[in-house]
């Protein structure tokens, strides 16, 4: 099993959580976050904003599943037809072993 994790724009997230509705993987845990990246936050006038507002989603899904998934989702948060600084980044780990709580059974 692998977890995709992917920081994307709060305004794509609809479009990110649609397209893996659709593509076959409802199962997914989101959060607001906050951060910067290479473009260390963003300057309007005389203000810096050193945090910027992102989200944070994370699924985890079958090894051979992983690049489908990761190429939903980048199709879906990347802004324009060649992207943009700032519309995220998706990291890949490997699950050991997950459990469903309410059963106690370990996942395969």
């Amino acid at each position: 099993m692998i977890m995709v994790r992917a920081i994307v724009r709060p305004e794509k997230i609809d479009e990110v959580l649609s397209a893996l509705m659709y593509a076959g993987f409802p199962a997914v845990t989101k959060m607001d976050v906050f951060g910067r990246g290479k473009q260390r936050g963003m300057k309007i006038g005389e203000i810096t904003y050193d945090e910027l507002p992102k989200e944070l989603i994370f699924t985890v899904v079958r090894d051979e599943d992983k690049d489908f998934v990761t190429e939903t989702i980048v199709k879906a948060a990347r802004s324009g037809s060649k992207g943009a600084f700032g519309d995220g980044k998706i990291f890949i780990s490997p699950v050991e072993e997950a459990y469903t709580i309410s059963s106690g059974q370990k996942q395969l």
